[in-house]
């Protein structure tokens, strides 16, 4: 019966290892705090870590924070090995990185250097992400140190692709005030950032 139960177990490892690929790399170097460039065999690879999202670098004091911590985890030239998810829409590969028996998408979350990016967390152990997410909030750690944590990176992403969608125009440019209104109600902008729209009536 104990070999039986063995046996079992064994099986079971065989199948979870045959679903996940697993290769080994080595770092070349950090992009941000949840990618960077690895060499697996000939091949030279963008990886983007699965199941979490660092601050962005424009997030100061934090995105610089997180690719630190990354950097600390990972020097160039590391070996690691990588559990693939899957393959992002700019071609980078998703995958969980694990240095010395230490999984690094883990540890950034642990030490509020990432949060847990819940919208893609398939193929990832959530009942440890969140866990580890817990500790670091509890801790106010990293990203959650001011009360409720920092703007998400995903909505902060979100506000600046809107922002860089909206036009601006100097008043001189628009022809009446009513013009200007309309603009505005499309969510352009003054580059006369001083002016309200009452500067524009003179123009009517």
């Amino acid at each position: 019966m104990l070999g039986s139960d063995m046996g079992k177990a064994l099986l079971v490892l065989l199948l979870t290892l045959w679903a996940v690929p697993v290769n080994a790399a080595e770092v070349l170097s950090i992009g941000d705090g949840d990618t960077l460039t690895v060499k697996e065999g000939s091949q030279t690879i963008k990886v983007r870590l699965a199941c979490i999202d660092a601050p962005e670098t424009s997030q100061s004091p934090y995105g610089k924070a997180a690719r630190q911590a990354l950097k600390s985890l990972l020097p160039v030239g590391s070996d690691v090995t990588l559990r693939s998810k899957a393959t992002d829409r700019y071609g980078r590969s998703v995958e969980e990185v694990i240095r010395n028996s230490t999984n690094i998408n883990q540890s950034l979350v642990k030490s509020g250097n990432a949060f847990v990016y819940w919208q893609s967390i398939k193929g990832c152990d959530r009942q440890t992400y969140s866990r580890l997410e817990t500790y670091a909030r509890l801790g106010g750690l990293g990203v959650w140190s001011v009360p409720g944590g920092i703007q998400r990176p995903w909505d902060y992403r979100q506000s600046k692709q809107s922002n860089s969608k909206r036009k601006c125009y100097r008043c001189k440019d628009i022809s009446s005030w009513n013009a200007a209104q309309e603009l505005l109600g499309q969510g352009h902008s003054y580059l006369d950032r001083d002016k309200n729209t009452e500067a524009c009536e003179s123009i009517r």
